[in-house]
């Protein structure tokens, strides 16, 4: 059975990179994300991608259309056999979280965790459903933030220290089924996502904020999802993994 990988946000930063990682270990994949077929963003990766790399729309808060989404996907190039559940939006507006408003908070807990919840679930069952010879694996791209407060973006640090037990709950729950289920936090890294605070952080960078003393890049995320996603690390299931250059290591 061929090895697929459905990849959320798969169409630029972090989610291209992991894509360009898994195309290279010989993945066929699928990126979905909610922007038109049209968009600049998903012609540049389906270029840079191949034939290997097919696009689906679909909005994660559609929870009624995910069984439609990964009935197309299992249809054009296979079943799943890796979902790298990488989408996510920052806070609306960073400011004081005394002021945050309901509706800016619903907003980031549909994407980030509620709709990356029953993506997770749909795969999930379609994998324990049949059997197969192909590792099988679940990928959480969560954060830094799951642990690191910011309190100006506070929703977006509530729904990633969600994201980060639904990783283990999955873990937990397919262990048996021989699924592995990882969590990966970046920390700073170079996506449209973060070039707003870019000079702020060069700064911050440059002083020592990260020992690596650079930024992080979507590749950085890219070489470390190859061994998950491929059974090298198949007994660590269940494992959180910094990829931030260093910059959770507690420090005086």
């Amino acid at each position: 059975m061929s090895k697929v990988a459905l990849i959320t946000g798969g169409q630029q930063g972090i989610g291209l990179g992991v894509a360009e990682a898994l195309a290279g270990a010989g993945f066929r994949l699928a990126l979905v994300a909610e922007v038109d077929a049209a968009h600049d963003a998903v012609h540049d990766a389906l270029r840079r991608l191949g034939d290997c790399a097919r696009y689906y729309r679909h909005d994660l808060r559609d929870h009624g259309a995910v069984e439609d989404l990964l009935t197309r996907i299992e249809g054009d190039i296979g079943p799943v056999s890796t979902l790298v559940s990488n989408a996510g939006i920052p806070a609306r507006v960073r400011g004081d979280m005394l002021d945050l408003t309901s509706e800016n908070y619903d907003v980031v807990m549909d994407v980030n965790l509620k709709g990356a919840f029953f993506l997770a679930q749909a795969v999930s069952r379609r994998m324990v459903s049949r059997t197969s010879t192909t590792y099988r694996s679940i990928l959480f791209v969560t954060s830094i933030s799951a642990e690191a407060v910011s309190v100006e973006r506070a929703e977006y640090c509530i729904s990633k220290a969600g994201a980060g037990m639904m990783a283990q709950l999955f873990a937990a729950r397919l262990a048996a089924d021989e699924i592995g289920v990882f969590d990966l936090r970046p920390g700073i890294i170079a996506t449209e996502m973060t070039s707003a605070a870019k000079a702020a952080y060069d700064v911050r960078i440059a002083d020592g904020l990260v020992p690596a003393r650079r930024w992080g890049m979507p590749e950085d995320i890219g070489q470390i999802v190859v061994p998950l996603a491929t059974g090298q690390m198949a007994f660590a299931t269940g494992a959180v993994i910094p990829v931030d250059g260093g910059l959770s290591i507690h420090r005086l």
